[in-house]
């Protein structure tokens, strides 16, 4: 834990800081591997505090090794902790930090300056370690195994959310802690909607089914999309799966450090366009995974930031078409020295159920 405080202290170096406000769950775990709901890190060239209530000391002397616990309650506010430490210039996560906090700490300490650490820790956050990969890649792994459970259940008749409900309950026996997010289940006409979130609407033969999910392992996510047939797929359908997959196989390949989100974007896009679809894919081809399900780099037009060893990326394009339905093909993927390794080992071939 002390390279990650120590690593904060470089911030408080480079932008003439006094301390650190930490108190974002994915930050907050990352930094002092507390595992608890409540709590908050304030880091100083000589300090470093986790400062929780009475519920969780005792978790967080177990969890926040090289950090000074602090008991906080009605007779010492945060407030006073900042106070006592001296501190004039304060760095906040300025993605989380609300005008509610920014009034409590103004009005009690009127001559504090709060400053924006502008991503600063999610930059950080962004290069996985050896333990945060194989999280990952365990969380990718109970995502593949659920698909092979899965795919018995995926019939005319079927409802969405129970599709939903299935995949959630068979990744927790198998040991995740929940999901990554509100599991994408879009049949028929609703696989066009690139968010369509398991309804209640029943499977029909001949129609697409997206799914779109992952779960949560130890902290770390997953997030894969498969998108099958319902019976047997017509000539229409087949050219669409063609093209994403042939988009998602090309971008993957291109991974490696150096290249940025938007060159990776790009490339894909471009095969989508040029095959008539470019107004169909309306999203970006991917996103960084982590403690969060979205998080840095960015995997689209605004990726300028070449991609380094030890981030885990999606390439996810899709086509949908309105009336029609559509397809969604990604992979979870970790850019390596010398390129990248696929984490969702789940087949991409057109599977017609």
């Amino acid at each position: 834990m002390l390279s990650k405080i120590n690593a904060l202290r470089k911030i408080l170096e480079n932008k003439n800081l006094d301390g650190i406000l930490i108190y974002k769950p994915e930050n907050r775990r990352y930094f002092s591997g507390f595992t608890g709901t409540t709590g908050f890190i304030i880091v100083t060239k000589h300090e470093a505090k986790f400062i929780t209530d009475f519920r969780y000391v005792s978790q967080a002397k177990e969890e926040c090794k090289g950090y000074d616990i602090i008991e906080i309650g009605r007779s010492e506010p945060l407030t006073n902790i900042i106070n006592e430490l001296n501190i004039e210039n304060m760095g906040v996560e300025d993605e989380f930090f609300t005008y509610r906090h920014f009034l409590e700490l103004n009005s009690n300490l009127p001559n504090l300056s709060i400053i924006a650490l502008e991503g600063e820790l999610t930059k950080i956050r962004s290069i996985k370690s050896e333990e945060e990969l194989n999280y990952i890649a365990k969380a990718a792994s109970l995502a593949d195994e659920a698909f092979k459970y899965i795919v018995d259940f995926i019939k005319p008749g079927a409802c969405e959310k129970d599709i939903a409900l299935e995949l959630e309950v068979y990744m927790r026996k198998k040991g995740a802690t929940g999901t990554s997010f509100n599991f994408i289940v879009a049949s028929g006409l609703r696989s066009a909607l690139p968010h369509g979130v398991a309804s209640d609407k029943l499977i029909e033969d001949g129609e697409f089914v997206t799914l779109d999910y992952g779960c949560i392992y130890e902290g770390y996510c997953s997030d894969m999309t498969r998108t099958v047939i319902v019976g047997k797929a017509n000539e229409k359908q087949k050219e669409i799966y063609s093209i994403v997959l042939k988009a998602q196989e090309t971008a993957l390949k291109a991974v490696r450090p150096g290249i940025t989100g938007k060159e990776l974007d790009e490339i894909a896009r471009d095969i989508i366009t040029n095959e008539g679809y470019g107004e169909y894919f309306g999203h970006g081809l991917g996103h960084g995974v982590g403690l969060e399900i979205h998080e840095l780099p960015h995997i689209n037009t605004k990726g300028d930031e070449p991609l380094k060893p030890g981030m885990v990326i999606t390439i996810e394009p899709g086509i949908y078409i309105p009336n029609f339905g559509g397809v969604r093909i990604e992979d979870l993927v970790v850019v390596k020295e010398n390129g990248y390794h696929v984490l969702s080992n789940t087949s991409k071939e057109l599977m017609e159920i």
